[in-house]
């Protein structure tokens, strides 16, 4: 018969032995969610106080851009991303022919026997692509292409990472020199701004404050009525159920 102690020790002795395949959790870190983003924060901790207001106007309430702060947004927008190992720069897009494209800069400005590291204002509103590569249809020669990506401070800068080092990566809207719509950005912006413009006219006739509107995207903005009438005489969308964009050209690139 086994005394009180002896049984307190014994079992004792088992809670104290380690359960195989089970180990201690360690606490939960998401001090890593959203560093690789210039995002408010970073702004208000990089920039100017008077810059990142100014920044700030344009991506909360809408106000044009000012290309004034452009050089302080691009030498905070340098510092913040070479601390964070990155070592190039891109203009980031959608072009309609689908995926991503990048074009990739190097900070490195070598002058003479020296080098610096360099970002202007002028790389960061916008840059001119190399546009030849997309389907023309055989409409102009290869040296006449003119695409052009600008800046959209709507959607903050992130860097991406690779096998090869990080990236700045700079959001932008694509568009040729006559400003039609080369990627599936710009559309999607002038949808917003001309929804937001109607809506706003909408509130003046409620005698509603004529503040600005904010769009959203979500499930509630993802279904229309459409006539029936105007849909049988769509194609596209009684083919596949939705619009597509653009048509294949008559000639491809490379014949």
């Amino acid at each position: 018969m086994m005394s009180d102690s002896t049984r307190t020790q014994a079992i004792s002795a088992i809670a104290s032995l380690p359960v195989s395949g089970v180990s201690e959790s360690a606490p939960v870190s998401i001090d890593y969610y959203g560093a690789d983003v210039f995002s408010t924060e970073v702004m208000k901790q990089y920039l100017p106080k008077d810059t990142a207001k100014t920044l700030l106007a344009t991506i909360q309430d809408g106000l044009p851009l000012n290309a004034d702060i452009a050089a302080d947004v691009a030498h905070a927008m340098k510092q913040w991303a070479l601390e964070r190992g990155a070592t190039h720069y891109t203009h980031w897009f959608q072009p309609m022919t689908g995926s991503t494209a990048e074009k990739h800069d190097s900070f490195l400005d070598p002058r003479g026997m020296e080098a610096i590291m360099s970002f202007s204002g002028k790389n960061l509103i916008v840059s001119e692509p190399d546009a030849s590569s997309f389907p023309s249809g055989g409409l102009r020669c290869t040296f006449e292409a003119r695409g052009y990506t600008a800046w959209d401070p709507t959607s903050p800068a992130f860097i991406k990472r690779h096998g090869n080092g990080a990236t700045l990566c700079i959001p932008t809207a694509y568009c040729s020199y006559t400003g039609d719509a080369l990627d599936k950005k710009t559309p999607l912006l002038r949808s917003r701004q001309a929804l937001s413009n109607a809506a706003r006219r909408l509130m003046k006739c409620f005698n509603l404050p004529d503040s600005r509107v904010t769009i959203t995207l979500g499930a509630e903005q993802e279904y229309f009525l459409i006539d029936k009438n105007f849909y049988l005489n769509r194609p596209d969308r009684v083919q596949t159920g939705r619009s597509l964009f653009g048509a294949p050209p008559a000639k491809h690139q490379q014949l």
